[in-house]
C-alpha cells in the first residue's frame, strides 16, 4: 500500500480540532491522527495520518494518509492492525525523497 499525498495551507488536527473527526492519537501513535467517520448501521470507518514537514521537494505541510481501516460498531482494531499502520508509516518516513502516489 502506498501513502496518499494531500497539500494543505494548515494542518488539518487544529483546523478542525473539536469537530470530533480527527483525534490525535496517544502512547504507541503519538505524532499520528486518526480521522474517524461512521458509516451505515455504525460502521466505523478509520484513517490513518501523519503530517509531514520534512519530505524533500515538496510544499509543506503534507498531510499524508498512510492506510485507512474498517470495524463493525462496539468492535475494537487490534493491536495487530495498529502495528500493521506504524509499519507502513516506518516505510513512508524512511525514504526522503518519500514515496508518493
Amino acid at each position: 500500500m502506498r501513502a496518499v499525498l494531500t497539500q494543505v495551507a494548515a494542518a488539518p488536527p487544529k483546523r478542525f480540532a473539536g469537530g470530533g473527526y480527527w483525534e490525535a492519537m496517544k502512547g504507541d501513535m503519538t505524532g499520528w491522527f486518526e480521522v474517524r467517520v461512521d458509516g451505515p448501521r455504525r460502521h466505523h470507518y478509520r484513517l490513518f495520518c501523519r503530517l509531514d514537514y520534512d519530505a524533500d521537494n515538496q510544499p509543506k505541510p503534507l498531510l499524508v494518509v498512510i492506510s485507512g481501516l474498517d470495524k463493525p460498531h462496539q468492535t475494537q482494531l487490534s493491536g495487530a492492525d495498529y502495528g500493521r499502520v506504524r509499519n507502513l508509516g516506518e516505510e513512508y518516513l524512511r525514504r526522503n525523497p518519500r514515496s508518493l502516489a
